[in-house]
């Protein structure tokens, strides 16, 4: 399975690891997009700064 990751909100006054979580993840804009593998990392880091991304999950 895939997850489609999107970015929804702004990094701007978020604390520095929430920053490089973002950048981490592919994102860096709203709006942004990228597609991850589903796994226990790229949940962690999306538990991390999920106030600021939106996630779907693709069946392949």
């Amino acid at each position: 399975m895939k997850l489609k990751v999107t970015q929804t909100g702004s990094t701007i006054r978020r604390k520095g690891d929430q920053k490089r979580t973002i950048e981490a993840l592919g994102l860096g804009r709203i709006n942004r997009s990228r597609m991850h593998d589903d796994n226990p990392v790229i949940r962690g880091m999306i538990n991390k700064v999920k106030h600021l991304v939106k996630v779907e999950e693709i069946t392949e």
